[in-house]
């Protein structure tokens, strides 16, 4: 048996696609695993921000179009890239264990204190409303790129720090850039942020995916995306999810903005099974649609 999985060409991407494929050696060796990449549209436009663009779908049209024409059985995606709508006929079919969800300040090689003369470079509405509460003084500036990318240019002098997500910072070996970690009641991540998704043909058999899929990251997505979705979500939402689950019971925490465009913070405790209600009706308490229990 085959199995050829599509991939963005970038190195994270690439380390994400080999995790799986290792899983799957591992799972049955006599399946022969091989690799295609390709540059989605989302990493060739780098000068505008993705809500300019055509948001997060940017970086997945592509793998999508593998799947359907046969050139990939299996495509793999940092979750919390993807779009909140999943086509019936290229489901998500695994999700991996989570790495670190939360978000990471970056600063310049050999520096320990932020330079608040020069910006922080970050593109996420989400990030910047949540940091200025942080960092009352600091001014935002666009940063695109893959994490290296990002690297390069704060390390040329362009900003004072980044932002990036731990998870791709770790599976790229670069914890060491770490300068600090945010915890969630300081910046709430973006929804399934650190989970990595499976996703292949309807009908295709997954099977061997069996052990590598994590339940635990399976309930955290479906209630931190449901939650998303319904707030009607998108790359140009400054919107966020954090599902903790302890044992059957999950504590959703949602970050949304009100009429006057200020972020505030909610959460519900319930089954960790009933996850995707349990989003929905956060959304709708947020939305102000449900009277607050």
């Amino acid at each position: 048996m085959k199995v050829v999985i599509g991939s963005r060409e970038s190195r994270l991407a690439v380390i994400q696609s080999e995790i799986v494929m290792d899983a799957i050696r591992k799972a049955d060796p006599s399946i022969e695993v091989s690799l295609v990449t390709m540059k989605t549209t989302g990493d060739i436009i780098l000068d505008r921000t993705l809500d300019k663009v055509g948001g997060k779908g940017l970086f997945v049209k592509e793998l999508d179009q593998a799947l359907r024409d046969g050139r990939a059985d299996l495509t793999v995606h940092s979750l919390k890239d993807m779009t909140m709508e999943v086509s019936e006929e290229l489901p998500l079919l695994a999700f991996s264990r989570g790495e670190d969800p939360r978000d990471a300040l970056v600063l310049p090689e050999g520096v320990t204190e932020i330079d608040f003369s020069r910006p922080i470079g970050c593109s996420s509405r989400r990030r910047i409303m949540q940091l200025q509460k942080l960092f009352p003084e600091a001014r935002f500036e666009t940063i695109r790129g893959n994490v290296q990318t990002r690297l390069r240019k704060l390390d040329s002098g362009e900003f004072s720090a980044t932002v990036l997500a731990c998870a791709g910072l770790k599976r790229l070996g670069l914890e060491e850039r770490i300068s600090r970690i945010f915890e969630p009641d300081e910046v709430l991540p973006a929804a399934c942020q650190g989970i990595l998704a499976v996703q292949g043909r309807r009908g295709y058999d997954a099977s061997f995916l069996k052990d590598f899929n994590d339940r635990d990251s399976q309930l955290r997505a479906l209630a931190e995306r449901s939650f998303v979705r319904a707030l009607d979500g998108g790359c140009s939402s400054p919107i966020a999810a954090f599902a903790e689950i302890d044992g059957d019971i999950m504590k959703l925490t949602g970050f949304n903005i009100d009429e006057d465009e200020k972020g505030f913070t909610d959460h519900i405790t319930g089954p960790a099974a009933q996850g995707e209600q349990l989003g929905y009706e956060l959304a709708m308490r947020m939305k102000g649609m449900v009277e607050h229990i």
